[in-house]
């Protein structure tokens, strides 16, 4: 700690507020809310064994604090959304991406309304819907509306004396007010419709059309009773698609979320009238090493920060920090009560647990179109970020594993266009380094795989060299893997070390590490070369470990040799094996009396 911050923190108020920490540049780093500044601020630098480690990091770096007074707490909640928002701290949980939602807008200063979508909040021009967590969301949406209700998709100046109508009028998509076809009660009839298929109220339409079908059809105007009889048939498809398997009931938003490395993928249902009536996927970053509580606080905050609607009740998978305070934001924001629960069992439960798979399927699908989609993109941001002389087609990848030494395996994996090449993946039994030196098996792996290059054909996997060389770790390592290459004469191969604990980038020449936000496309698909190396090594490492350890530990067993050994694994398959069988069973196998089957028995 500074003298600065001790000096700040001996004159923090005990007032509720918000305290910013900031590192030796000024950046802000974090931003907090307390109920009392003077306590809330001192436990971050008086408690650090208690810390975790994505704290430790924080208060190591912080240089300078700053705080705001507030009122009360509620409002220093306001105001840390309000800056958390304005600055994007590092080490604040916050949305990805994080700018103004989008939201489904229907103006009613119009003299007949338009439905939009806008990113600019405005309660009093008109209603809101959302928000969603993308235009493409909102988009669907509209869509699906346009397919049920003939409202007009146009900006233009209705006049009702247009010479004629556009095509949308003859596919029945629009009630051509332009031309004066609809009169301004049935146009706004239309927008009711909208309004209520938004709110949940689907059934209310239906039957509000049932008596005009009857009407129409008593009138003898069966082509107008025909149109109202197909709109109701696909709102019966829409709510027959939108019915829950568990019984809820009333208005719920449900809240679930899966949390992986420093992202966690949150999926929001909304409920209305037993009815899931749409469902949104957000992605909050910063939450490596935060607990549930903290990233469900983290996420309800921005998320109700900016919907224009609270419901009476709001079902969570896990609890949420400081409960109390968020329970009267959100009672206030509504103006009626609010219920926040966390159900155990029942149909409630059901329902969360439906929306934490849920969220566990987004997940794994955004994976997979990260994984599919154009990798040139990141390619030319590596290019441009680590000063390559060209684009990195063919990145190689290289990492160790071992635990104190002890059966050390190296890997290389190799991604192609940004993508995995597992046919040219190769492992490396480490034979040269005794003791636990990552740095000397580091270069052996590296040492054998470039006198490998030098002696293979044109043909020969081994013989084609990477545009990029990426080492898992610092400038330690990366120093270690310079020194080898230039021995093996390929310093010209351009190299970098990508560090865990900050994802900072390494390369030659450059004292200081590149940073590239966690969101950049070339960093994520540098992870990924960097985790699948591990992922290679791990694996490699356990296989060899495993059979390194049954190997020796049945070695030492006196009268057991090379061939008893063999026939006891092929019999039991492993030490395991043979530790749990009985000394009957023991002794069935070749070479095994009756007397040496007890011996092995005690012994293991």
């Amino acid at each position: 700690m500074t003298r600065v911050v001790e000096e700040q923190i001996k004159r923090l108020p005990g007032n509720p507020g918000v305290y910013l920490m900031k590192d030796a540049e000024g950046t802000i780093l974090y931003v907090g809310k307390a109920a009392n500044l003077k306590n809330r601020v001192r436990s971050y630098f008086t408690a650090a064994s208690r810390l975790t480690p994505k704290l430790a990091r924080l208060v190591n770096r912080v240089a300078e604090l700053e705080f705001f007074i507030t009122k009360t707490e509620q409002e220093a909640l306001i105001l840390e959304l309000n800056l958390i928002k304005l600055h994007h701290p590092r080490y604040n949980v916050r949305l990805k991406d994080d700018k103004t939602f989008p939201y489904l807008k229907i103006d009613t200063t119009d003299a007949w309304p338009r439905i939009y979508i806008t990113r600019r909040y405005e309660p009093e021009s008109g209603r809101y819907f959302g928000p969603f967590a993308s235009v493409n969301s909102v988009r669907q949406t509209i869509k699906v509306l346009k397919g049920l209700f003939p409202f007009r998709a146009c900006s233009k100046n209705i006049t009702g004396v247009d010479p004629r109508a556009c095509l949308e009028y003859f596919m029945g998509r629009c009630l051509a007010p332009c031309t004066g076809a609809a009169t301004r009660q049935e146009y706004d009839d239309v927008i009711q419709q909208v309004t209520l298929f938004l709110e949940g109220k689907a059934e209310n339409i239906i039957r509000e059309l049932e008596d005009k079908m009857k009407q129409a059809s008593e009138a003898l105007d069966f082509e107008r009773a025909a149109r109202y009889r197909d709109r109701i048939g696909s709102l019966r498809q829409v709510i027959e698609a939108q019915r829950i398997a568990a019984t809820v009931k009333g208005e719920q938003d449900v809240i679930a979320f899966i949390q992986e490395r420093d992202a966690a993928y949150v999926q929001v249902f909304f409920v209305r009238n037993s009815r899931l009536t749409g469902r949104e996927s957000f992605v909050l970053q910063g939450t490596e090493q935060e607990k549930p509580t903290q990233v469900m606080a983290g996420f309800l905050k921005q998320f109700y920060a900016s919907s224009p609607y609270v419901p009476p009740l709001i079902l969570l998978q896990h609890p949420a920090e400081d409960i109390s305070v968020l329970k009267q934001w959100l009672e206030g924001k509504r103006g009626a009560k609010v219920s926040i629960q966390v159900p155990q069992r029942g149909n409630r439960r059901q329902l969360v647990d439906m929306v934490a798979e849920n969220a566990r399927q987004s997940m794994e699908q955004l994976k997979i179109k990260q994984l599919a989609a154009p990798k040139a993109a990141a390619l030319d941001e590596i290019e441009k970020a680590l000063h390559l002389p060209a684009t990195p087609r063919r990145i190689e990848g290289y990492d160790i594993s071992n635990i104190q030494g002890r059966d050390a395996v190296g890997s290389m994996v190799v991604f192609e266009k940004g993508r995995p090449l597992s046919a040219h993946y190769r492992r490396f039994k480490i034979k040269t380094v005794a003791g636990a030196n990552d740095y000397a098996m580091l270069q052996e792996v590296l040492r054998r795989r470039f006198k490998r290059a030098s002696k293979g054909e044109a043909a020969d996997t081994w013989a084609i060299l990477p545009d990029l060389l990426l080492i898992d770790g610092g400038k330690g390592q990366l120093n270690a893997a310079l020194a080898v290459m230039k021995e093996s004469g390929v310093e010209h191969i351009p190299a970098a070390g990508l560090a865990k604990e900050n994802e900072e980038l390494f390369i030659p020449h450059h004292p200081e590490p590149v940073r590239l936000p966690r969101s950049s496309p070339g960093l994520q698909l540098l992870q990924r070369v960097r985790d699948e190396a591990h992922r290679f090594a791990i694996t490699y490492y356990g296989k060899v470990h495993k059979r390194e350890t049954f190997t020796s530990l049945l070695d030492s067993i006196p009268g057991i040799g090379k061939e008893r050994k063999r026939s006891l694994l092929r019999k039991f398959g492993s030490v395991s094996g043979i530790r749990n069988a009985s000394i009957q069973e023991l002794a069935t196998v070749r070479g095994i009396s009756e007397s040496r089957a007890k011996k092995l028995k005690d012994y293991l």
